[in-house]
């Protein structure tokens, strides 16, 4: 096997696996681990592969922000569930701070049919779903930013620092165990920090595709929050390490 052709699967074994073992991938082409090292030294050189302890894991780009519309049509089932269990959290007469984002939006939809309930958001799309509903509503102000819907700058963050919640929904562009929640701008991590610091409790919602990401600011360490609400992959990410630093819920499918 020529050497482009074993590094082709090196990066497929990666693709799959998410991590190789050295030794164990020697023996599986029939090489020396040595020459496995070289490989895995030529595609940390070319940016594809971070060298670990025996073996290498797959670089990931800083994730960047994306419009409305090409995040609403990803992991719809899956928001759809985390909704269901961020409004278990919800009690009566609560006043709810909304982040911007489409998993928000999915919890916005779960609670428009309740009464005594007053929700603060930055989020115009989320302010346009509660406007008809029997949910006090409470926009934040602010630029808003196009094809996104989020709104941000000095009156956002002037009005969240006035601001005492019961419970903030934060959405979260990256979740990593050791970085913590990351944003890809220095706005929006003001605007999380902010949230943070009006709330009681925070919870981070995020779909398993966040988790082991980093974004370009940091916003703050895991430990600071009170919990996170993902879906079922969750559970395979650090479930010891991670339930140490925060409460996790699960949002799995249901079975019959």
């Amino acid at each position: 096997m020529q050497p482009n052709e074993r590094r082709n699967v090196i990066l497929e074994q990666l693709n799959k696996h998410k991590k190789i073992d050295i030794d164990a991938l020697a023996a599986q082409l029939n090489v020396s681990s040595m020459t496995i090292r070289r490989d895995l030294a030529y595609l940390e050189e070319h940016k594809q592969v971070i060298r670990t302890h025996g073996g290498a894991v797959l670089t990931k780009p800083l994730v960047i922000e994306s419009s409305f519309q090409t995040k609403e049509g990803k992991y719809v089932a899956e928001k759809k569930r985390i909704a269901q269990k961020a409004t278990e959290l919800v009690k009566e007469n609560y006043t709810i701070l909304l982040d911007s984002g489409t998993t928000t939006l999915e919890i916005a939809r779960q609670l428009k049919h309740k009464r005594n309930l007053t929700v603060v958001t930055n989020d115009i799309k989320i302010a346009a779903e509660l406007m008809d509903s029997e949910v006090k509503l409470i926009l934040t102000g602010g630029k808003v930013q196009n094809n996104i819907g989020a709104l941000f700058g000095p009156l956002t963050e002037q009005t969240l620092r006035n601001l005492h919640v019961d419970l903030c929904f934060l959405g979260a562009h990256a979740v990593h165990l050791h970085v913590g929640i990351t944003a890809p701008t220095f706005e929006k991590a003001s605007i999380k920090k902010l949230m943070i610091k009006s709330a009681q409790a925070t919870w981070v919602v995020a779909d398993a595709s966040k988790l082991d990401r980093k974004a370009l600011v940091k916003v703050c360490d895991l430990k600071e929050l009170s919990g996170i609400i993902s879906d079922a992959g969750i559970v395979e990410y650090h479930p010891n390490e991670l339930q140490e630093l925060l409460d996790v819920v699960a949002a799995e499918e249901e079975t019959e």
